[in-house]
């Protein structure tokens, strides 16, 4: 078998994830923050190392600004929902998942001013254009960092460059990015980072986060128990506690911490490196079979680890199912939770075939992934 479905979730995880996560159920179990004994302070432990991990992979000063959610969904949400009121204006761009532009709509509905800057059909934005689209009563600038449909990276530094001189707040969805590409938050000038652990962080599903710069004051998605200020009956105003009321996921969260240990020792420039050299290998064999259209700017160099593609006269439901059945093949056919994206790059509403890539993914894999696609291609009639 193999899986070339990274986009959607990364697989298989590092040994020493799933390590963690069974250590934290066989020899801990405790809740961290709502108990004084030793269990409870070693599940405190392994919260407080996996936000300083979190922190150094991103370049943060302070771990207590990185907040934990269940994924990065509810960290954009937590995010926008926590940021905006009504009258404010928001700008975001045509290549956006479904986790951003369904809050926005949303949101939309209650006054916000929601304003979409176009992407080229290859996916890529040009922070002018987010420039001419600031207006008086724009608060909020949501990008994501790499699109989940054609990989193309966006120009957050420059856009955050722009947000800083306009006194606006870069909100960044790095799903697609984090534990891939280098991020660092303090020189990139952005102020919220969405993330989510079962990606390219290696953790399990459930886990993600949101880094939030100092200075940035959001409203709570949820109010709670939090273990601190147990005596009041009122929300605590300080960072983590304002933003994680509830007993947090701490199996999920070791696991997490793990697969950010994972990261930091592989090194994100030599993780770089090797996706952007599996990627190379997996486009040139693509671009090479007739009736393929590859979508998206084709430059590893200004893209992550996936490549959207077509077959003429073949549905992507259909390559997807032969890959799979015939090939043993794991991949993500339609839309990806994006349709803005997929109007933009002009695939809507068929979608495209998508095949992404990890860390583990073996120059192997992807000669016999392209050698499978060579014979549905010649064989669709």
């Amino acid at each position: 078998m193999i899986y070339m479905d990274n986009a959607a979730t990364f697989w298989p995880k590092p040994p020493s994830v799933i390590q963690a996560m069974t250590d934290y159920m066989t020899n801990i179990g405790a809740n961290s923050g709502r108990s004084g004994h030793r269990l409870a302070i070693e599940a405190g432990r392994i919260v407080y190392e996996t936000r300083e991990a979190v922190a150094e992979l991103f370049n943060i000063s302070d771990p207590l600004r990185v907040v934990f959610c269940s994924n990065a969904t509810e960290a954009l949400n937590l995010a926008m929902r926590g940021f905006l009121q009504a009258g404010d204006g928001v700008i975001t761009s045509s290549i956006e998942h479904n986790s951003v532009m369904r809050p926005l709509r949303a949101l939309e509905k209650e006054g916000i001013e929601v304003t979409v800057v176009n992407c080229s059909s290859q996916g890529f934005l040009d922070p002018h254009d987010v420039q001419a689209a600031i207006k008086s009563n724009t608060k909020l600038i949501v990008l994501n960092h790499a699109s989940n449909v054609v990989g193309s990276i966006l120009p957050v530094a420059e856009v955050g460059k722009i947000a800083r001189e306009n006194d606006l707040v870069l909100l960044v969805d790095a799903a697609q990015t984090v534990g891939a590409y280098p991020i660092d938050a303090e020189a990139m000038n952005i102020d919220l980072l969405a993330f989510t652990g079962h990606k390219a962080m290696y953790g399990p599903q459930g886990t993600g986060g949101l880094y939030v710069r100092e200075g940035i004051d959001l409203k709570p998605l949820k109010w709670g128990g939090t273990g601190s200020r147990s005596e009041e009956e009122y929300q605590p105003d300080f960072l983590p506690d304002k933003y994680e009321s509830g007993t947090m996921n701490i199996v999920g969260l070791a696991g997490l911490g793990a697969g950010v240990r994972f990261v930091l020792s592989e090194d994100i420039d030599k993780i770089r490196e090797n996706e952007k050299n599996l990627t190379r290998k997996l486009l040139n064999g693509l671009l090479n079979i007739e009736d393929i259209t590859v979508y998206g700017g084709l430059d590893v160099d200004r893209q992550v680890g996936l490549v959207s593609f077509n077959i003429e006269g073949v549905s992507p439901s259909e390559v997807g199912f032969q890959l799979d059945e015939e090939y043993e093949i794991m991949c993500r056919v339609g839309l990806h939770c994006a349709p803005a994206a997929h109007k933009t790059i002009g695939t809507f509403p068929i979608g495209t075939v998508r095949l992404s890539l990890s860390h583990f993914t073996t120059e192997e894999e992807i000669g016999e992934t392209i050698r499978a696609v060579v014979e549905i291609a010649l064989n669709k009639g």
